[in-house]
């Protein structure tokens, strides 16, 4: 029974699991056969949203009528076109796990819960939107989950217990990069740190790739490269046979242009170097050492490209540890969180005791404050980002803290959210991710108390409420893709911290 699933939202390919009759995770096929579906959609001579192997192709020749790659614009307000209608990544994400639902019903007709997987990276407007493709889909969704988490979580599954001690996750998919540092004792699983690349993937190879053709075709023939004559699916299928070889052909009309492996290590050179650096900064959060990591885990299909097997041993002086097929590792993982976090309504006792012993602790993966007035004596009155949840503290996790008006006869205060992946305290290096106003009463005395109080919950969103504690008027804030009550405001409607 397909009760509860786990879906991988991938920014090229998707799947979705379930937890079997005999208790284990296994990957639902789509009516292909195959256990991935590439995340492209598509609109078909009939006019019909299609998703799978057939928008993939269209995508590859006729760009208008399929989009692809759109996860990496979640929580952002770009749009796209399909055959002249305009469309979000919301949208086409939902359309993408409809997709994954349908598969998910040829198992067991209803779903009672679905988790959806996002990178560790996501921003809480990214994370929000996916929530909200998932209530689009028509999925009941409570939670989402890190994939990185997800793929630690099947595992340590795996494992039945084995696993003990500091542990890498490296993700490299076909649009992010994710690698967590986590602490494992059997089927515990806890983050330690989580970094990432928003855009850096099997996608940015693939174009690379397709720009070294472009320039040995220009070589070769003086005309110039299109998609028409050779597109990204091309350059993606020559990226994964220089991953057996050293040398691939790509057959251009009647021109045959030769690409090695060297030359394609090349011009991805500098992205390698991105995520070796990146490495080094999540082990620096951690305080951990590569002498102090037991394994290295990958997920993600690109983690089979040879160079970046080069940098995992170069970063962490081992290699890593592929036992399962890294295109189906976290959503197995998501299936595993799903019944993990699920009431057991819909579980049999076997499907129960499968998971039982399964616990994950997460961290935060961003520092979340607001802006107050600060003073010093060289600088007197100046606006300063005051934090108030920390990055890496265990989640879900709320914090209070007091802050107080301005100046006699405040009519408002202005209720940021500002996030930084540092402990940056100056306002110009932080994002603020909401502003909104609260309104005073008249005639109020100055530095009269104004309670913050920030919430996180488990599935890294964020709730933030600012409260006039002499009135008991409470500014409540979601922070979310949809809110628009922005204002612009002076220095004198800031708090005092």
């Amino acid at each position: 029974m397909a009760n509860y699933i786990g879906i991988d939202l991938g920014t090229t390919f998707s799947a979705v699991a379930y937890i079997d009759d005999s208790g284990r995770p296994k990957i639902i096929e789509n009516d292909q056969g195959d256990n991935i579906t590439p995340s492209v959609v598509a609109k078909n001579k009939k006019g019909e949203i299609v998703v799978g192997e057939f928008a993939r192709k269209q995508w590859g020749t006729d760009d208008s009528m399929a989009v692809a790659r759109f996860k990496r614009d979640m929580g952002s307000s770009t749009i796209y076109q399909i055959a002249g209608d305009s469309v979000s990544p919301t949208e086409l994400s939902s359309a993408v796990l409809k997709e994954m639902k349908k598969i998910a019903e040829t198992q067991s007709g209803e779903i009672i819960e679905a988790v959806v997987t996002i990178p560790a990276n996501f921003s809480n407007e990214a994370r929000d939107a996916t929530m909200e493709a998932a209530r689009m889909a028509g999925l009941n969704v409570k939670y989402i989950v890190n994939e990185p988490t997800a793929a630690a979580l099947y595992y340590a599954y795996e494992s039945d217990g084995e696993l003990s001690g500091t542990y890498v996750v490296f993700d490299l998919g076909g649009g992010t990069f994710d690698v967590s540092v986590i602490r494992v004792n059997g089927h515990d699983v806890d983050v330690i740190a989580s970094n990432g690349l928003h855009k850096l993937g099997g996608d940015d190879f693939d174009r690379a790739l397709w720009g070294v053709v472009a320039e040995k075709y220009k070589k070769a023939t003086g005309e110039v490269l299109t998609y028409e004559d050779y597109s990204i699916n091309d350059a993606e299928d020559e990226k994964k046979s220089l991953t057996g070889r050293k040398k691939a052909g790509a057959e251009i009309g009647r021109e045959l242009i030769d690409v090695t492996r060297i030359e394609f290590e090349e011009a991805i050179s500098s992205l390698m170097a991105q995520i070796e650096m990146m490495c080094e900064t999540t082990l620096d959060e951690a305080d951990v050492v590569p002498g102090d990591v037991t394994s290295v885990l990958l997920a993600g299909g690109s983690t089979r490209i040879p160079v970046v097997m080069d940098v995992v041993k170069k970063v962490f002086g081992q290699d890593p540890v592929a036992s399962v097929n890294v295109d189906e590792v976290v959503a197995l993982g998501a299936a595993l969180y799903a019944a993990y976090k699920s009431d057991g309504s819909g579980l049999s006792e076997i499907q129960k005791k499968s998971v039982s012993k399964l616990k994950v602790s997460e961290k935060t993966n961003s520092y979340l404050g607001t802006l107050s007035i600060g003073y010093s004596e060289s600088k007197g009155e100046s606006l300063a980002n005051s934090i108030l949840i920390n990055k890496g503290e265990s989640i879900p996790c709320e914090v209070k803290k007091s802050f107080y008006t301005l100046h006699a006869g405040q009519t408002a205060i202005t209720c940021t959210i500002t996030e930084s992946k540092s402990p940056e305290t100056n306002p110009r290096f932080v994002k603020i991710i909401s502003e909104s106003a609260l309104e005073l009463p008249p005639n109020r005395l100055e530095h009269q108390e104004i309670e913050v109080t920030y919430s996180y919950d488990a599935n890294q969103i964020i709730k933030a409420s600012f409260k006039d504690v002499a009135t008991g008027k409470v500014s409540e804030i979601e922070v979310s893709i949809k809110n628009e009550n922005n204002v612009s405001t002076g220095i004198d409607k800031f708090l005092v911290d």
